[in-house]
């Protein structure tokens, strides 16, 4: 199962994480997992949020250029070899990845957000050797 991200581009200047918060706060969005990424004079701080478009809509309201793409959330085994196990999977397959990091849902599960370059084919491999996949409502508990 696929789930919303969206992405934040913003200059890279102090408060401007503080402003997307702030501005999804105030909007009611329950912002779920985030990742930022700096490159020089800009960043891309990447969120998974109950809402995604009522969150682009937000953050544009804000003067903000958002996106929202497609990404897997995986439950990983809270063991040693946990990742590996969910990448073996997909290793022999050459199924590129895009971006990964870390979440967890409110169950306290650990979950792997993973963007792919064949988001498809991925979903049937891990369909197909019982890996799950949450979708956002599952994140929230």
């Amino acid at each position: 199962m696929k789930i919303p991200q969206v992405s934040v581009f913003v200059s890279n200047r102090p408060g401007r994480l503080q402003a997307v918060c702030r501005a999804l706060a105030d909007a009611g969005i329950n912002l779920l997992s985030l990742t930022l990424a700096d490159s020089g004079e800009f960043g891309l701080i990447r969120l998974i949020v109950n809402e995604a478009e009522k969150a682009v809509e937000v953050l544009a309201k804000s003067g903000l250029s958002a996106t929202v793409t497609d990404v897997v959330a995986c439950p990983v085994a809270d063991k040693v070899g946990g990742l590996a196990d969910l990448l073996d999977v997909l290793g022999d397959l050459q199924i590129d990845y895009m971006y990964a990091y870390p979440s967890e849902c409110k169950a306290g599960t650990n979950v792997m957000i993973l963007r792919f370059s064949d988001t498809e084919k991925a979903l049937a491999v891990l369909k197909e050797k019982n890996f799950k996949t949450l979708s956002t409502e599952e994140m929230l508990g």
